[in-house]
């Protein structure tokens, strides 16, 4: 029996790079600001970031993080906790302007045992969700299909923003 295929090439430098890079991605991407659109930035604050995730769970699978390198939450300051709090509500708000899901996940994971990719640098993962999209590929084949470039839904996002004046904070 003759097996179908899913190819997902750009996929792989994210199994090379597992358990290999020293650095941590985002403070690379707040040390390169001339380097956003390549980097997936949507927004930047004195105190946050907001990146599309390279390697995402669902189409819109958005990253939000203190600019500050700290792995927990009792390491932020009050106002760092609540501008990324105002950064969940307005990615949910850019994202049901631009790609309309029916509903959010919005979690963080702490240690790398709680599935936490990048433990040492605190993110929160905005995951947008539709009626239906665990799906069969989901179900039998442990695969999630994305439907959109990153660059393009980078490009409708910060569109989007511009119209509506986000983030808002």
């Amino acid at each position: 029996m003759e097996r179908d295929r899913l190819w997902a090439p750009w996929r792989i430098p994210y199994i090379r790079d597992i358990g290999k890079s020293d650095g941590c991605f985002l403070c690379h991407n707040l040390a390169h600001p001339g380097e956003d659109a390549e980097n997936l930035v949507l927004w930047r604050t004195d105190r946050s970031i907001v990146v599309l995730n390279r390697f995402p769970y669902n189409n819109g699978h958005l990253l939000i993080a203190p600019v500050r390198h700290v792995a927990a939450l009792e390491e932020t300051s009050d106002d760092e906790m609540l501008e990324l709090v105002k950064l969940i509500r307005e990615s949910q708000r850019a994202l049901s302007l631009t790609i309309k899901p029916h509903g959010f996940n919005v979690g963080l994971n702490f240690s790398r045992c709680a599935g936490a990719g990048l433990p040492g640098h605190l993110h929160i993962h905005v995951v947008p969700r539709w009626d239906g999209d665990t799906n069969f590929m989901g179900v039998c084949s442990n695969t999630r299909v994305i439907s959109q470039s990153l660059i393009d839904l980078l490009e409708e996002l910060r569109r989007a923003s511009a119209e509506h004046g986000l983030p808002a904070l």
